[in-house]
């Protein structure tokens, strides 16, 4: 009888239980390993205070700062913030509106709110045009076009064209939030610019004060059921007047005072060379991308908490102010005109406190800024204390207080988030910085938070749906403030960071014009989430160079390609084509420039035939048939493979002839620089032969290539420089064939190892 031996299967459980183990130990080292190595240069981006602009300066009074910016640009944007709030008093004659077209509190508030959000959602593209074209020329056409919106309001017959005509005044009013704060960010210096933002948003309370009393007393002097429609044709005269008043003014410098703070420059030529290259109507500049700019704000973390911050507050910012005037009608049984003197005295508190909040503001700016955020966060969880305490009060009189209280400590911290968001923000997307927040404040709080509230007040009543919202937004609102003042140090260092750089890049490339980078990757940072996967990288191809980029599987060369091309955003750094910056360019601004990407296995439209993928690839170009016809002719020429077969079906081809229809039509555009990812993928040898000649011809021709390539004998045959990046950090650039000499670079490289 045969004797088995038993099965040591406890024992197999116990080897699988230690693969389990190392695994999980080295995922934990690798994870334990990039948060030290994203801390650390976290850290390193946070730069001494005297090189943080408005930081450790010397004080600066407003007398000062007009002295050198002058008065007329603070004037303006003063009279301005003015005539764009008196509108929002529409509220006041809100129940008039209501009894006319017999509307419910719900639908009231929908037809009243979607003005904001038509504001709001037409300052981005306000905010992009901006960056386009001087900011000074948008003022009269869009104050026009606000005017004729407000007057056709009150010649509406039904709720829709009332919805239509406030959704279009709204859209007028859309250049002013972007237009404004980067213009006064721009005139004035960056020591006295709390102050200055101060005395502008005076404008507003001032606006929100004289508002109700106009729109009251127009509705009042005019008498009837329908004297409402009076104030809208009353309101529509401001625009005009300051539209054309707006002619007269002259566009300052983008990002002048900051670079001035920044780089000190003191030679006047220098000066013209360096801002005439950072100016976003010259030539150096590529048309900035909201997607982009959103994408890369997004990533600002100051910016982000701000934003959600404000955008939490915005159900009490919007919300409160309409459902007290309908409380005042319903509970208290006040007129227009009461209504509107009630409106104005919450006002009151406001005005003279503002300018003591901007010298407030500057003055811990400069000493500590996470302080000077963390005051602004402090202002808005005042105001939700105030809320909580005066909504539940009957007296009018202690209401109207407790409300004045809470509307000024708002209006106190709002006078915060233009220096933070003029400090951290990139100066290229500051109008879209600027035009983002309110998308926060009028979307989140504003439209969706109006609807809320309104479905809670046809409920449970005006007060009620005020005090369950107002008070724990605002409250929420203010941590989250506060909560992002930890990285404002940080961010005004990534921002600051990249003037230099942009000091650097200009004097070399005016010191050396013929040496100009195609491609120039500069300190770029990139994250997936929270998960950074790119550090501090930096690359150059110039014209008529093959570059590899090697590494082995994660390493982040996709990652590298995809942020050149305009696929991906980065956390930080900045990215150039032939000196021109393109990191808040979109990909197909960058593929129009000439920054053509072939993609290995994955470049064709496999139902059309050969000639009509050619012809696809360029439908975009304008190109005239002929030129088309020329450029088929020379790609296809290129791959006797396709030669006599344009009328096939591309899916027909096999997996290399694909790959040769791709990169002809790649091709077919000129490409300023070609980009290729892993041609070889999939390949049989033969095939890949015929491909690398046709690479070796391109090269011998001239043209400048980034190759991404699986097989590393494939890509240094071909390069002429080679850059090596492991776990998100270069660790070696040079010539090609050196990297091949190297023991612990073609280690790492062939065998994912590293010493």
């Amino acid at each position: 009888m045969t004797v088995e031996e038993p099965t040591d299967t406890a024992g197999e459980n116990t080897v699988g239980e230690n693969n389990v183990g190392q695994l999980a130990q080295a995922v934990l080292v690798e994870e334990a390993r990039r948060q030290a190595t994203q801390a650390e240069r976290d850290e390193r981006t946070i730069l001494p205070d005297d090189l943080l602009p408005g930081v450790g300066d010397d004080p600066m009074t407003v007398k000062e700062a007009l002295e050198i910016g002058g008065k007329k640009m603070l004037v303006f944007m003063f009279l301005l913030n003015v005539i764009d709030d008196i509108p929002r008093a529409i509220r006041v004659i809100a129940p008039d509106i209501q009894n006319t077209f017999g509307l419910s509190d719900t639908a009231l508030t929908g037809v009243l709110s979607f003005g904001g959000v038509a504001l709001v959602l037409g300052a981005v593209p306000m905010a992009s045009l901006a960056d386009r074209i001087k900011r000074v020329t948008l003022i009269p056409i869009a104050s026009l076009f606000w005017a004729v919106s407000m007057f056709l309001s009150g010649l509406v017959i039904n709720p829709f064209q009332l919805f239509m005509t406030n959704a279009f005044t709204g859209a007028g009013q859309a250049y002013r939030i972007p237009v404004s704060n980067s213009l006064l960010t721009d005139a004035y210096p960056v020591q006295a610019r709390s102050q200055i933002f101060a005395l502008e948003g005076i404008g507003r309370p001032l606006g929100q004060l004289l508002g109700p009393l106009i729109v009251g007393g127009v509705a009042a002097i005019a008498g009837g059921d329908e004297g409402w429609r009076w104030t809208f044709f009353v309101l529509a005269i401001p625009p005009v007047v300051l539209g054309l008043a707006a002619t007269r003014l002259k566009e300052p410098r983008r990002g002048h005072f900051d670079q001035k703070a920044i780089l000190g420059t003191t030679d006047p030529e220098y000066d013209k060379q360096l801002y005439d290259h950072n100016d976003a109507e010259s030539e150096a500049e590529l048309p900035v991308s909201v997607a982009q700019a959103f994408a890369r704000l997004g990533k600002v973390k100051t910016f982000y908490f701000l934003a959600v911050g404000v955008g939490v507050l915005g159900f009490a910012l919007i919300a409160v102010p309409l459902q007290f005037n309908l409380l005042m009608e319903n509970k208290y049984g006040f007129g227009p005109l009461k209504r509107g003197v009630i409106e104005s005295l919450i006002w009151v508190i406001t005005i003279p406190i503002l300018p003591f909040v901007g010298k407030l503001l500057d003055r811990k700016f400069r000493e500590d800024p996470p302080t000077m955020m963390k005051i602004a966060g402090g202002f808005v969880i005042l105001s939700g204390i105030f809320y909580g305490v005066g909504l539940p009060l009957k007296p009018i009189g202690p209401l109207v207080i407790f409300i004045a209280l809470a509307q000024a400590s708002i209006a106190s911290a709002l006078v915060a988030a233009g220096p933070i968001i003029a400090a951290v923000s990139p100066f290229r997307i500051r109008a879209q910085a600027f035009a983002f927040l309110p998308v926060f404040i009028f979307l989140m709080g504003g439209f969706f938070g109006g609807l809320f509230v309104g479905q809670l007040s046809d409920s449970f009543g005006n007060r009620t749906a005020m005090w369950v919202v107002a008070p724990p937004a605002a409250i929420i609102g203010g941590l989250l403030i506060i909560y992002g003042a930890r990285f404002i140090r940080s961010d005004i260092s990534v921002a600051v960071e990249e003037l230099l750089e942009e000091k650097d890049e200009v004097e070399r490339m005016l010191a050396e014009p013929d040496n100009i980078p195609v491609i120039q990757v500069r300190n770029l940072d990139f994250s997936y989430g929270l998960v950074q996967v790119l550090f501090d990288v930096e690359l150059e191809v110039h014209k008529g160079e093959v570059v590899a980029l090697l590494g082995t599987n994660g390493a982040g060369k996709s990652t590298i390609i995809r942020a050149i091309s305009g696929l991906g955003t980065p956390d930080r750094g900045v990215i150039r084509l032939n000196g021109r910056t393109i990191t808040y360019t979109d990909a197909e601004r960058r593929f129009h420039e000439g920054i053509v990407q072939l993609r290995g296995g994955a470049g064709i439209f496999p139902d059309l035939s050969i000639g009509d993928n050619l012809r696809a690839s360029v439908l975009a170009s304008k190109l005239e048939k002929a030129d088309v016809d020329a450029r088929i002719a020379e790609a296809v020429g290129r791959f006797p493979a396709l030669d006599g077969r344009l009328g096939e079906r591309a899916g027909d081809l096999s997996g290399g002839q694909q790959q040769m229809l791709a990169l002809a039509m790649a091709l077919m555009h000129k490409p300023e620089i070609l980009i290729i990812d892993e041609l070889s993928l999939g390949l049989a040898p033969l095939v890949v032969q015929q491909l690398l000649e046709v690479i070796e011809g391109l090269r011998d021709e001239g043209m400048t290539m980034l190759i991404v390539e699986q097989s590393v004998n494939i890509a240094l045959s071909l390069a002429d420089r080679a850059v090596f990046i492991e776990k998100g950090v270069v660790r070696f650039e040079g010539d090609a064939k050196e990297l091949a000499e190297r023991d612990d670079l073609a280690e790492a490289v062939f065998l994912g190892g590293h010493k």
